[in-house]
């Protein structure tokens, strides 16, 4: 089981950037995709971006891509949403995600999510 903690949230202009990190403990394996998901008021929770932990191989959703960076620094088990460009489409709940296996919803673990506020 994996343990993760979300940090970085708060409220920013439009155009400001923000960074979020995820803190993973317990047991994290070679084979785990580690995932950002938002969650905006009254909408679904929706992918954002992901990497995985040993090759580091990115993927974005089509609405980010160019303006959030995703990373991660295996030697302090945490992974981070770099977020730049903002918009006032991006405030939402931003989760930290974690999956063994190819589905999030059944083999994933998911972290408590940062509020992310961005003003027009």
């Amino acid at each position: 089981q994996v343990q993760l903690v979300e940090s970085g949230g708060g409220l920013v202009q439009a155009g400001g950037s923000l960074r979020l990190s995820c803190a993973a403990s317990g047991r994290i394996f070679s084979s785990y995709v580690m995932g950002w998901f938002r969650r905006a008021p009254g909408k679904q929770r929706e992918f954002v971006a992901s990497i995985t932990w040993t090759g580091g191989t990115t993927n974005y959703a089509d609405f980010v891509k160019g303006r959030f960076t995703i990373s991660r620094d295996n030697a302090k088990n945490t992974v981070y949403l770099q977020m730049n460009s903002l918009k006032s489409e991006d405030t939402a709940v931003y989760y930290c995600a974690a999956r063994y296996g190819s589905s999030w919803v059944t083999t994933g673990s998911w972290g408590q999510g940062t509020q992310v506020t961005v003003s027009s």
